[in-house]
């Protein structure tokens, strides 16, 4: 067998195996990347070089840049904003989130962008009793379409950007994609605002049932002692430092956090001995002297009281953070209250609640001995939360609320996250360094600034979206040493028969998105980046429209949801079926393939 036919049923086998998901895709690369050096076409160190290629070492980086904008909150913030913006009106709501979810995603992984915004757009659906099937494709098309943004937005422009440096040509800008990718994104928006009629109204299958804040409040009986008391002008508590005060003891009143600021989101100031209150600082209390008129108290002291619902710390999960812990037999706290253990100076957490098995406890809790398997709920800091979550002897993490999973542990750090990702595109569009050598700067100056920590920058790193690139790399350079390329280049040209080079545009974007329904879109850009650029060479024509066609195809991945792991990521919430996309996907992506014909020799010329 020549070596030809064994790269292409390497090659095959490869697409077969994508297309049935059987094993999962990063562990098909791997195969790949054992199995093309026995072909003798290239070497073992030849299938390894994607692991050196800058333009996978880019996107990881941007990965832990995406990362560290969802935990400063910069993202929930933009989740926020649209709800207050759009209100109930469904065609201002999909406008807004698509407009939103392109930008973000120029920035950062398309896939991360929809993890994100998943649970925003569940939550905007339950508020306004929109179907969420209604807003689900629009946000999986937008994040697509924000490939087409800037040369760092989707794996594939860099795959094609590398594939022009590798022959001699000079590449992509930072913006190259945008007069391509903001048209089709307009006709997006159109087009989603009479597609959305087709799709399923059924509302998405529950998801799996997990206790938030306001569950917990009634599980430990919370509602009648958790309260809040605003600092009036004249109160004498004004100015006064809270160990002087000492309200614990005098009144039984156990100071949780201080909100200090106003608006909707004050900040929230974690309690100590040193902290001076302010007039119009609102304190959440939880009281245990059970003798306590709280009216009267609030009164005698200059203070205001305010309710303090579930749906109040369900809000405030921004800064607090709420666990449920539970007490090890093996606990040096067992039989000691929390007064003696210093529980709240050792772990930076409160006790509000606490269960002797499944009945919670109504007494005072600091004077409360601690038995073994009992239950805390605690409220604090998520950093202090975090640090219980790697404690092992004497307190073991049992829970977390379902509000957790939007908290942003360093929000308070947002503007220097803003301002580093400025910084990033600023040196890639002007080109003052290398683009790879900018994200890595703007990663180590999230990691000072403490945006983001280490363990959380190589959880933020999809591995195997990495793995599935460096493995297919090497079928480009296997491909073209054996004759593949300039085959299957010569293959177009003879069916085209010297077309029109916007027909030869137009059937380059065809054979990507084809390829496209059986593997992926990262897969795709690979194998049909050289096949574009040798075909351009074979008319004499500029490469740059070629390799901007390959680009634009492979994030046109509308049309099923292997395609792109953005698709495969709303299926569940959004309660689609293979169909749905097919009868939404394949018509846009006639429309981005006319646009792009038209577009892309107007502004780069043959």
């Amino acid at each position: 067998m020549s070596q030809l036919a064994m790269v292409l049923v390497l090659l095959g086998a490869a697409v077969v195996m994508f297309a049935l998901n059987r094993p999962r895709m990063d562990a098909v690369a791997v195969i790949m990347m054992v199995a093309l050096p026995m072909t003798g076409v290239i070497s073992m160190s030849e299938a390894l070089m994607g692991l050196a290629d800058p333009n996978v070492v880019l996107i990881a980086a941007l990965f832990v840049i995406g990362e560290a904008l969802v935990r400063t909150g910069v993202t929930q913030r933009l989740g926020d904003w649209l709800t207050a913006q759009a209100g109930a009106r469904e065609a201002r709501l999909i406008v807004l989130l698509m407009v939103i979810v392109a930008a973000v995603g120029s920035v950062m992984s398309s896939t991360g962008v929809v993890a994100i915004f998943i649970p925003i757009v569940l939550r905007i659906a339950r508020k306004t009793a929109i179907p969420a099937g209604r807003l689900m494709m629009p946000l999986s098309v937008a994040a697509l379409i924000s490939g087409m943004m800037t040369l760092v937005a989707t794996p594939p422009n860099l795959i094609v950007h590398s594939e022009l440096q590798r022959q001699g040509y000079e590449g992509f800008g930072f913006f190259s994609f945008a007069p391509f990718g903001v048209p089709i994104l307009v006709l997006a928006v159109l087009y989603m605002l009479v597609a959305r009629r087709f799709l399923g109204t059924q509302a998405a299958p529950a998801p799996p049932d997990r206790a938030g804040v306001a569950r917990w409040i009634a599980d430990y009986d919370l509602a009648e002692r958790e309260r809040r008391l605003r600092v009036r002008p004249d109160s004498p508590l004004a100015g006064a430092r809270l160990d002087a005060l000492d309200l614990r003891t005098s009144a039984g009143i156990n100071i949780i956090a201080v909100a200090r600021g106003p608006g909707a989101r004050p900040t929230l100031i974690q309690p100590r001995a040193e902290t001076v209150l302010e007039p119009g600082d609102v304190l959440l209390i939880d009281l245990r002297s059970g003798g306590l008129d709280l009216d009267a108290f609030a009164r005698a002291h200059g203070l205001d009281t305010l309710p303090a619902s579930g749906e109040w710390f369900a809000d405030t999960t921004q800064d607090i953070g709420m666990a449920q812990i539970i007490v090890p037999p093996t606990s040096r706290l067992v039989g000691r209250t929390l007064t003696k253990t210093r529980f709240r100076s050792t772990y930076d957490l409160v006790v509000i609640g606490m269960k002797h098995g499944t009945r919670p406890v109504a007494d005072a809790l600091i004077d409360e001995p601690l038995r073994a398997g009992d239950t805390l709920l605690a409220v604090g800091p998520w950093r202090a939360i975090r640090r219980v979550r790697d404690e092992r002897r004497d307190l073991v993490l049992l829970d977390l609320p379902a509000e957790a999973e939007e908290a942003a542990p360093a929000r308070h750090r947002a503007p220097l996250a803003i301002g580093v990702l400025g910084l990033v595109v600023v040196l890639m569009v002007w080109g003052i360094v290398p683009n790879v050598q900018a994200a890595l700067f703007g990663c180590l100056l999230l990691g000072l600034f403490r945006c983001i920590d280490m363990p959380g920058a190589y959880r933020s790193i999809h591995w195997q979206s990495l793995i599935l690139i460096v493995g297919m790399l090497p079928f480009s350079l296997a491909l073209q040493r054996t004759g593949g390329v300039d085959i299957a280049a010569q293959a177009l040209l003879d069916l085209l028969g010297g077309a029109e080079p916007r027909l030869v545009l137009a059937v380059i974007f065809a054979a990507t998105g084809v390829l496209g329904l059986f593997i992926s879109n990262t897969a795709t850009a690979v194998l049909m980046a050289p096949v574009a650029l040798a075909v351009a060479r074979e008319v004499g024509a500029s490469p740059y429209p070629f390799a901007m066609t390959v680009a634009l195809a492979a994030s046109a991945a509308f049309m099923t949801p292997v395609s792109s792991p953005v698709n495969m990521l709303v299926i569940g919430p959004g309660n689609y079926r293979f169909a749905d996309f097919l009868r939404i996907g394949v018509p846009f992506t006639l429309v981005a393939m006319v646009a792009s014909v038209l577009l892309v020799p107007l502004i780069l010329p043959f």
